[in-house]
């Protein structure tokens, strides 16, 4: 999964691959003068503290604790919901260090100058990043979905710039870590048929057990899939509706709505677990970890592929504006840490993506690279990070492989230009 193709010439720096050619002796000398940096470093001798914030999904105190462990360096991590994160980033930004955001959130962000570009020549595994975050493709024949696909605001021009590059350049916006395809999930023991279509979820047989997801930007997306899976609109662009088709989406919402099918509309992960878990809800928006967190409860519950394709999402980290020093080179780092491979596998095991496959599949046994990215059956028992026993030998992932997964997204997680207006009427329809 390398990228050379689209790899921009490193500046600056040293890339791993005239590394490799080069002797021993001199890479000593190189290590000595400070031009490179290895781990474990000098953190441990030099305290340094990041402030991370960004959403549950990734702020996870395991990766603070083997950071602090491998690098020596403190990580701070605050959990907030999407929105939360999107107006902490542009309106607390001495608040943070690294922003652990989403690329629909950097949108919206980047261009208030509240963060600074990254010099990808500092950045080790840049050639290991999937090309998706590159150039939009998962392979070279695949076409770029709809929506804010990462690779559009993923690079800008220079060191300087806050308006976003039409092609890959030396400076990236975030640095990816993970993603995933977003299905609905299902109580397949409550739902009674089978399930095939986002169009299913406003079936009248599950009136008042639908629910939704409450994040303007990601539940609009989700409506779409659903009107254009039942036919009712067929959008240009669903990542970038006309208010006409905004007008159109959320009506049909406000009237499903009054009509009694929607149980809830969830913002936190533990809300959508705690639906399904207690059969409130027996079909709804869901991230790939809560179907998991609900069968690890010993209750059925499916990540159901549906023929329409997948809603997909990306995050990445970020640096504040303001990161210069030894802070600046300790954030690099981390960054550096945590595409290295320990950090991937882990969030592989949740049911998420590493953006580097390669250095994650070095730290993950050959059953469960197996299991988790390949789609084959386990061998043994596939286990969490925290060692509980989430599927069972002989499982095999729902909607497959990463290819099957990856390769099927419809859309991205979106800000749109009528964003503004969009929120609006997402509004008016939480409250009617």
């Amino acid at each position: 999964m390398t990228i050379e193709a689209n790899s921009p010439k490193p500046q600056k720096g040293i890339s791993r691959r005239s590394l490799l050619k080069t002797g021993a002796a001199a890479v000593g000398a190189i290590a000595g003068s400070g031009a490179i940096t290895g781990f474990p470093t000098i953190w441990a001798q030099n305290p340094i503290t990041l402030r991370q914030f960004g959403t549950g999904v990734s702020n996870i105190n395991a990766i603070a604790e083997k950071c602090k462990q491998d690098l020596g360096i403190t990580l701070e991590m605050t959990a907030t919901d999407s929105d939360a994160a999107a107006q902490r980033a542009v309106t607390q930004p001495d608040s943070y260090d690294i922003a652990d955001i989403e690329y629909w959130i950097a949108k919206k962000v980047f261009p208030s100058g509240v963060m600074q570009p990254m010099d990808v020549s500092k950045i080790r595994y840049y050639d290991k990043i999937v090309p998706l975050f590159i150039d939009g493709k998962l392979k070279p024949d695949s076409v770029v979905a709809q929506g804010t696909a990462p690779h559009t605001v993923g690079f800008v021009e220079a060191q300087d710039s806050k308006t976003f590059a039409k092609a890959p350049t030396q400076w990236m916006t975030l640095i990816p870590t993970i993603y995933n395809a977003d299905t609905l999930g299902i109580r397949p023991d409550l739902v009674g048929r089978e399930i095939t279509t986002w169009a299913d979820i406003m079936d009248p047989a599950f009136k008042g057990k639908a629910a939704i997801l409450n994040i303007p930007s990601i539940g609009i997306m989700d409506a779409a899939m659903i009107m254009e899976a039942m036919g009712n609109i067929k959008y240009a662009d669903k990542g970038n509706m006309t208010t006409d088709e905004i007008d159109q989406t959320i009506d049909f919402l406000i009237k499903a709505k009054q009509d009694g099918q929607f149980r809830a509309f969830w913002k936190s992960f533990d809300e959508s677990v705690n639906l399904m878990a207690s059969g409130e809800v027996v079909i709804q928006s869901m991230w790939s970890p809560a179907v998991a967190a609900v069968r690890s409860k010993g209750i059925a519950c499916k990540y159901q592929p549906l023929k329409e394709g997948y809603r997909a999402w990306g995050g990445g980290l970020g640096l504040a504006a303001h990161l210069q020093g030894a802070q600046l080179d300790a954030a690099y780092e981390y960054i550096n840490w945590y595409l290295s491979g320990w950090v991937g596998a882990y969030l592989n095991r949740q049911g998420y993506y590493s953006a580097a496959m390669e250095t994650a599949k070095a730290h993950m046994s050959e059953d469960e690279w197996g299991f988790w990215v390949e789609g084959k059956p386990a061998k043994g028992d596939i286990l969490s990070p925290e060692g509980k026993i989430m599927e069972k030998a002989g499982a095999v992932r729902d909607g497959g492989s990463f290819e099957e997964r990856m390769g099927k997204v419809a859309c991205w997680n979106s800000v749109m230009d009528e964003d503004r207006y969009m929120v609006r009427r997402w509004n008016e329809f939480i409250a009617a």
